[in-house]
């Protein structure tokens, strides 16, 4: 089993940055490929970004391609997601979530983190 834990959500206002982290423990060789997903109040889930610990991809959602980056710290078992010109309709919970293959569907992912808010205020 792993275990993931993010970090690094809050408050900030249009085209502002924030940095989340997603620390991995436990069997993460079980978790070959960590991706980010965000949900909104109403929302669906959605894929945001996703990587490998052996640095297969990235890959992003159209909607934050260019603005996003996600990256690993293979030492310290840890993900990151770089979020940069934030805007409003990036207002959502952010999971990290781990799996076996390369995926952008959350039902593929079977590790999954608590969350952290992220709010883009306008």
């Amino acid at each position: 089993q792993v275990q993931l834990v993010e970090s690094g959500g809050g408050l900030v206002q249009t085209g502002g940055s924030l940095r989340l982290s997603c620390a991995a423990s436990g069997r993460t060789s079980s978790n070959q490929f960590m991706g980010w997903f965000r949900q909104a109040p109403g929302k669906e889930r959605e894929f945001v970004a996703r990587i490998s610990w052996t640095g297969v991809g990235p890959n992003y959602a159209d909607s934050v391609k260019g603005r996003f980056t996600i990256s690993r710290d293979n030492a310290k078992n840890i993900v990151y997601l770089q979020m940069n010109s934030l805007k409003p309709e990036d207002t959502a919970v952010y999971y990290c979530a781990g799996a076996l293959f390369p995926s952008i569907r959350g039902s593929d992912y079977g590790s999954w983190g608590q969350g952290t808010q992220v709010t883009v205020s306008s």
